[in-house]
Formats: C-alpha cells, structure tokens, sequence
C-alpha cells in the first residue's frame, strides 16, 4: 500500500475513483485532437458543451450538494471518496463523463447504427433515437449498480432537480440485483435528456450544413442547390 493511501481504501473505492476520473478527463484530451484532424464536425465541440450545462442544471449539481430536500453526496458516501473525490468537484467531474463518455459516444453509436450517414443529424430518426436511449439507460443501470450503488441506495434521498421532478417524494424502486437497488428517480435523469440532447444536436447540425452551404460559392453548388439568400 502507498505511504499516501488511506488504510479505508479499498480496490472497489479504487475503481470507483479510476473510473470518474477517467470518464471526465479522457473525453477532454480526446476530442481536440480529433477536432484538430477534422475527424469530427465542427458541431460536436458546442454538443459536448451544451451537454456538460445540461446535464450539471439539469441534475448534477442538486444531487451533488442535496439542494431540495435530499442529502449531499459527502453524506452518501464513504469518507475515502469524499477525500479523493471532493465534492465541490463531484458535479463537475460527473457532468463532464455524462457529456464525454454518454453522450458523445452515445452520438457515435448513432452514427454506425445509421450506416455513418450525417443525415442522422440532421433530421429526427427514431432508430437512432432509440440506440441513444437505450444507449443513456443501459450505462445509467449499470452505474447505479455497480459503481454509485451505495451513494444511491434506498434511504439516501437524492434532491428535487429540474431533470427528476418527481424528487424523493415520488422515487418507487424499480428492481433489487444481488442486494443492490436500481430506482426510478435515478433513472428519470437518462428518461429525459436524450430527447432535449439530440433535439439539440439536429439544430447545431443543421445551422453548421446552412453555414457550410452558404459559404459555398453560387457557381460551385449543384443545380437546383438554393443560395441561402
């Protein structure tokens, strides 16, 4: 063990660290450099962005600090998380891998289900739509029960937020897996994002093909293509 290391760590608060970490940072490091070789549109900058405001407004930070009748996350728990994950940095780091690691990559699965067509983008496809969802639902489950599974547990209420307006009051539980619970407030987050996320996204796809086209010159553009004036 390092000298550094607190004797309450264990390889699970390890993991759990590694993970959101990992989650947050890495999308940051990644996306410049594809922007920079042009691997992705311009749009996809500003849809992380918007993502990150969304999904911090939305829920992080009232689940964070408990801001309507909930309890904060330094209260929910163990101590050793609270040291390496403070929370005055618990929503950011979260907000940060809910617009990186689900939502970008979320867009990435849309894109192959579509047969890596932009038009997806552009306009609303229902198949598409439902990748993202399952997509935001699946990992939302799966980190409720495998790595936030006591800070979400039954008896630790989560706030009020404007993306779980149902609060602690109205929070059934949905399913138990092996002593872990999965309930419906920790789920309405993921219930309502996808569709304000890529309602979103066919906007900024759109605005940035009317730039692109707009800056084409009248003689380059197909026939029948319009000026845009």
């Amino acid at each position: 063990m390092s000298p550094d290391m607190s004797p309450d760590m264990s390889p699970e608060h390890l993991r759990v660290i590694f993970v959101v970490y990992a989650s947050a940072l890495l999308p940051l490091l990644i996306l410049p450099l594809l922007q920079r070789r042009h691997a992705v549109p311009a749009w996809v900058t500003q849809a992380y962005l918007g993502s990150f405001l969304l999904c911090a407004l939305g829920w992080e930070i009232w689940f964070t600090y408990g801001l309507v009748a909930g309890d904060a996350v330094d209260l929910r728990r163990a101590d050793v998380l609270n040291q390496y994950l403070p929370i005055h940095i618990n929503w950011l780091l979260n907000s940060l891998a809910d617009a990186g690691s689900i939502t970008l990559v979320g867009l990435w699965l849309m894109w192959l289900v579509s047969g890596r067509h932009p038009k997806v983008f552009q306009h609303w496809h229902w198949g598409a739509f439902g990748v993202l969802m399952a997509w935001c639902l699946a990992q939302n489950i799966i980190v409720e029960m495998f790595l936030y599974h006591d800070q979400l547990a039954v008896g630790k209420p989560l706030s009020w937020a404007p993306l779980a307006p149902g609060g602690p009051w109205w929070n059934p539980l949905l399913f138990e897996f092996r002593g872990r619970t999965i309930t419906f407030q920790g789920q309405v987050p993921w219930l309502l994002a996808p569709w304000l996320i890529y309602g979103g996204v066919i906007l900024l796809a759109r605005k940035s093909a009317d730039q692109l086209l707009g800056a084409v010159p009248t003689t380059a553009r197909p026939s029948g293509t319009p000026s845009n004036r």
